[in-house]
């Protein structure tokens, strides 16, 4: 399930969390929103960031195996 959750200070900073999004894909859904809210004046990337969708690592692995077959 894709979240997006926003925390809003009495200050005006904004908190951007997003969960179920794996890869750089999330920095996509939440540029427009990003734009809308003002700078952006720090980031961190979570685990799901630098993981692989699932697709990408069975094309991946389907390569590799089939390089390995043509030896």
């Amino acid at each position: 399930m894709e979240t997006l959750e926003f925390i809003i200070y009495p200050d005006g900073r904004v908190k951007e969390t997003v969960t179920g999004i794996v890869g750089y894909s999330c920095a996509e859904v939440t540029a427009a929103i990003e734009a809308q809210l003002g700078t952006v004046v720090a980031y961190q990337a979570t685990s799901e960031y630098y993981a692989q969708p699932q697709e990408q690592m069975l094309k991946e692995l389907a390569s590799t195996q089939a390089s390995y077959r043509q030896w």
